[in-house]
Formats: C-alpha cells, structure tokens, sequence
C-alpha cells in the first residue's frame, strides 16, 4: 500500500509540477505562431534541418511555460504529418537555449478552409482565382492552419469538425449586405460559402480518465474588407459558434462534417481556445462578439490572464492611449499608430472547471525571455485548471 501512494505521489508531481492532491490539475495553452509561409511545403523543408530560428524560439516559449495541452494557429496544414514530426522532434524534444524539452505524445491536425478555391468571385474583385475567393484567405490549401498538442490521449474517433458548416445555415447570421439592402454574395456563392474562415474542431481528450472537449478555432480578423464589413461580420458568426454550441438551447441547427447535430451538453468539461481575433473593448470587431463567449453562464471566465509585459508595452503609441480595456489583459503587440495592442487570444474553460491560475507569456524588457517575443506578433495565453472533486 506505501508502494501505490508513493507511485501516485510521483505521477502527480510529475504530471503537473504542482503540490500533491493537484493531480487533477492541468495546463491548457494557445499560440499564434506565425509558422506560416507563402508556399505549400516550405515550413517542412525549413523544419527539417532543425535549424530554424523560429521555430526554436518557437519551441522555448513552449518549453518554458509547459502546457499540457495547447493549440498552434497558423501552422501550416501538412497532409504527411512531416511537419509536425519534425517540429516536435527537432525543436520542442530539443533543449532550447537550456530549457528543458518537452514531449507532446498526441496531436490533431485536419485541413482548414484557407486557399482552398470557390471557383467564385468573394472579394468581387473581377477575379475568381486569388487568395480572398478561397473559402478561407490564402495562398494555397492548409495555409495558417492549426495544430493541437497535448501530452494525454486523444480519441480522434470521438473528434468533430466543422470545417464544411454553411454560413447561411446559422440562424441569424451576420450575413454581409450591399449599400441598398442586396446580398454582398449571390445565392450561388452563398449556397456554397463555408462559415469557418479555417476551421472549427471539438477535439476530444482523455484527461486522466476525464472527457475534455478542447474547442479551438481561429476566426478571420474583423478587418480588410469595406462597407459590407464581411469579415467583420463572419468574425462575429465564427466566434458566435461556439457561444451555441456550448448552449444546448442554442445548438439544434449545427452540423459537423460527418453530418451530425447538435452541440455540447451542459454538464461536459471543455476549454474554447484560439486566436480570436476579438477585443471586448477594443479594435474593430462588429459586435463585440467575444463578449458573447466572456458572459456566457456555461463558460468560466471570472480570471483573465495577463502580464506586466503588457503593461509596459502599452506605454508606447497613439493608439494604446486611447484604448478602453485593461494593458495588462493584452496577448497581442500591433500598430501603434493604428490598432495598438488587444486582447485576442484566449482560453476559456466550462463554468465547471475551476480557474487556479493564468498567465500571458510577455516578459518585460528587463527579462532575459523578452527576446522571444519578437517571434510573433501574438504572445502565448495559458490557464491552469481544476476539475471538481469527484
């Protein structure tokens, strides 16, 4: 019997890095990466030599923070699965810069809507073969793509993605309109427009014997479009998603790709996470639909990450000055003449999660770490939690 206990007692420090009786405790992360590039297959071959300055810089932000479980966005989609072999071979199970390696055993990753054509003209822009008439923005298929790490299993059999949902299939939506009232898409483009700008996925993990429900998605910014807002608009229905999915009173009309309905159940565990490209107070999203998420009962949002490197950073620039939330919920540095830093990153657990502690990855300049920020324009956001006592 002193054997067992003394096992346990080594499997949850282990596992966790927190005191004993935590064992129920886990980090969950998200993170911009910015490990996209211009030209299908060109991250596998940067990756291979294990020489990349971005991804090793990459690697030791994750290193030094230790998530359990994280999601990547703008990873490239690889269809070989080479890529992600590599980056976690070469760089998170390499030390990097004498932090310690880390080892994810499982990931997901599955196409996304960047580049892949419509054969229609969405930007009207005369044309229907460039990066802005893909069902989402890109160069080419599986650009800024997402990634999902995490060091316990995985029941990919239980995975649900959203990847081919309709946008005009969500009651209510935001749909873009014209200056007299007409459809911005034609009937054949909207028969066909997928809501996802990437994609949105349920992925299913065994977290020491308990079901998560790791939902994680990457809406368009609410930016680079004109009086029909449309990007605005389908930032609001992406994030929206997942604010129904999460209400069962709200779910009926989703449909995954393998065509079956309805959302989550209210007494599930699961973490929304992304790059939601949304500040609730700030920037240019239609709607504040972030805020849909943030006061949303099923959700647990009672702590905010954040960090004093924020709060330096915000000290510089026009734009910052004039912002209404809180520098130090910030997880992303941009123009400082024009849009400043905002909090769009995020991980949200279920109101039944508990919160213990959270953090964004923003050192100040007077911290040794402060040179890795440079490699994103976006900072890692963590959150470590609990689950109920059984």
């Amino acid at each position: 019997m002193i054997l067992k206990c003394t096992w346990f007692i080594f499997v949850c420090v282990f596992l966790t890095g927190v005191n004993v009786g935590h064992c129920d405790q886990f980090k969950i992360a998200t993170y911009n990466t910015s490990l996209y590039r211009n030209n299908p297959g060109q991250l596998q071959k940067e990756l291979q030599a294990g020489l990349s300055n971005h991804a090793r810089n990459i690697a030791e932000v994750i290193q030094r923070v230790r998530p359990q479980i994280i999601l990547l966005n703008e990873f490239d989609f690889d269809p070989t699965g080479k890529s992600i072999q590599l980056f976690k071979e070469k760089y998170l199970q390499q030390s990097q810069n004498g932090a310690k390696p880390i080892e994810f055993k499982f990931h997901f990753a599955a196409p996304v809507n960047t580049g892949i054509p419509s054969r229609h003209d969405l930007d009207n822009d005369g044309r229907a073969d460039g990066p802005g008439d893909a069902y989402g923005f890109g160069k080419f298929p599986g650009q800024y793509g997402m990634l999902v790490l995490s060091q316990f299993p995985i029941e990919r059999g239980s995975v649900r993605t959203f990847q081919k949902f309709k946008w005009k299939d969500m009651p209510g939506a935001l749909l873009p309109m014209n200056k007299d009232g007409t459809s911005f898409y034609t009937a054949a483009e909207l028969n066909e427009f997928r809501l996802s700008s990437k994609s949105h996925w349920d992925v299913a993990i065994q977290v020491r014997d308990r079901p998560l429900h790791f939902l994680v998605s990457h809406p368009t910014p609410p930016v680079f479009d004109k009086e029909e807002d449309r990007n605005g608009r389908r930032n609001h229905d992406e994030i929206r998603f997942w604010n129904d999915y999460v209400t069962p009173s709200k779910s009926s009309y989703i449909y995954d790709d393998a065509e079956r309905t309805g959302g989550l159940k209210s007494d599930v565990f699961f973490v929304i996470a992304g790059d939601q490209n949304a500040d609730p107070h700030d920037g240019d999203s239609t709607g504040s639909p972030i805020r849909l998420l943030l006061q949303n009962k099923q959700i647990n949002s009672k702590q905010t990450p954040r960090s004093l490197g924020a709060v330096e950073a915000s000290k510089k620039g026009v734009a910052n000055q004039k912002h209404k939330g809180e520098a130090g919920f910030d997880t992303g540095d941009f123009n400082d003449r024009s849009v400043g830093n905002l909090r769009i990153d995020y991980v949200l657990p279920s109101a039944n999660l508990s919160i213990k502690n959270s953090g964004v990855f923003w050192p100040v300049k007077a911290d040794p770490h402060s040179r890795l920020i440079a490699v994103s324009d976006h900072r890692l956001v963590w959150v470590n939690v609990e689950f109920p006592k059984s």
